[in-house]
């Protein structure tokens, strides 16, 4: 099969039919179906169209297989019979899981750093975050596919192999190694612009919205802004910061910043490529925690971004924590005391949001 290195035509990955795969391993802490539901919004957010999903329950992953071998042949006659085309698996595979997996089931397997890899790569708009996204790709090549790129030539350019800058699976470490080199003086460049321009002196305050993935940051941008920045009901639609200037009272402005969501576990090359950008939390005044008020699986996401914000040292910044979408969450909105319950979409709250910041923000 011959390598074909740019993204494909989007009707060709609409036409990807994904068999969902996960093992659970009953961890109370970490429930599977709230991830599930996510993964699979992952995968449709990739253009995959979910057939059918297979979940084993195993006190751990099978360290050679990640499902039993008995369930890994089920799973490959599964996906015959169901006309499947790729296999999306939940858990993070290893190299040595994956070879021997693909030799039982004769698809593109695609696990969740790859498939949200993928997902970014169709999200970036700017040369800087197609920059990241490249480097986050060949890092994560380059730690778990090198040596065998044979099995994985049949991936070809469809999910999890797509992106900017992409480059054949084929190419071996010294090739990797000279991009990322390459791509990590780009981004040291990008670094430097933005610590040149956060020299520069300042008049207004700086505020960061930060939170989950599709938790509202736009919306709410847009509702303190009265601006048009881009919003769509799908995961890390916003990757880029996108900063409005926005009127709290008389003569008082202060600069609003949206910033790439968060997500459980993100992949760690990710968090590393995206540094130039989330340095922008770094020069933050105040940060504004958005909550989706109406996901029951809100406590989850709101301990993963309090793990991502801990990992990169900005627990310490003052913070107000925002529930967003309270007008859809029911009678009783899950905020509690000194917690603010706002709605993007209808404006309840912001006034007293707006009033909150002021409290927080240095004067200009």
């Amino acid at each position: 099969m011959a390598d074909r290195t740019l993204a494909p035509d989007r009707s060709e990955v609409g036409a990807s039919r994904a068999l969902v795969v996960a093992v659970d391993t009953q961890d109370p802490r970490r429930p599977l179906e709230p991830e599930l539901a996510e993964f699979e919004a992952l995968a449709a957010a990739s253009g995959a169209t979910i057939v059918d999903r297979v979940v084993q329950r195993r006190d751990h992953v099978d360290p050679a297989l990640l499902v039993g071998s008995g369930k890994a042949h089920e799973i490959a006659d599964h996906a015959k019979a169901l006309d499947a085309t790729l296999l999306l698996v939940l858990n993070d595979l290893r190299p040595r899981q994956r070879k021997n997996l693909e030799k039982i089931v004769p698809l593109p397997i695609v696990d969740r750093t790859m498939l949200i890899l993928d997902v970014f790569a169709q999200h970036a708009r700017s040369r800087e975050g197609k920059l990241q996204v490249e480097l986050a790709q060949l890092r994560y090549r380059q730690s778990n596919l090198i040596g065998m790129g044979a099995d994985l030539s049949r991936l070809g350019g469809g999910i999890g192999t797509r992106g900017p800058g992409e480059t054949k699976l084929e190419v071996d470490r010294r090739r990797i190694q000279h991009r990322i080199s390459v791509l990590n003086r780009q981004l040291e460049d990008v670094r430097r612009q933005r610590a040149t321009r956060r020299a520069a002196p300042r008049h207004e305050p700086l505020v960061a919205l930060v939170g989950y993935t599709n938790v509202g940051k736009s919306s709410l941008l847009n509702r303190l802004a009265k601006s048009d920045a881009l919003v769509a009901d799908q995961p890390f639609a916003t990757l880029d910061p996108t900063m409005r200037r926005v009127w709290f009272k008389g003569d008082r402005y202060v600069r609003v910043v949206d910033t790439v969501g968060f997500i459980t576990d993100l992949p760690k090359d990710l968090v590393n490529a995206f540094r130039a950008t989330l340095e922008e939390l770094d020069d933050a005044d105040a940060l504004v925690h958005v909550v989706d008020a109406s996901n029951p699986d809100w406590p989850r996401q709101m301990q993963a971004v309090d793990a991502t914000l801990e990992e990169l040292s900005l627990d310490d910044k003052p913070r107000l924590i925002a529930f967003n979408k309270c007008d859809a969450a029911g009678a009783e909105p899950p905020h509690e005391a000194g917690e603010l319950c706002v709605s993007a979409r209808t404006g309840t709250g912001i006034d007293i949001l707006k009033e909150a910041l002021l409290r927080i923000v240095p004067e200009p």
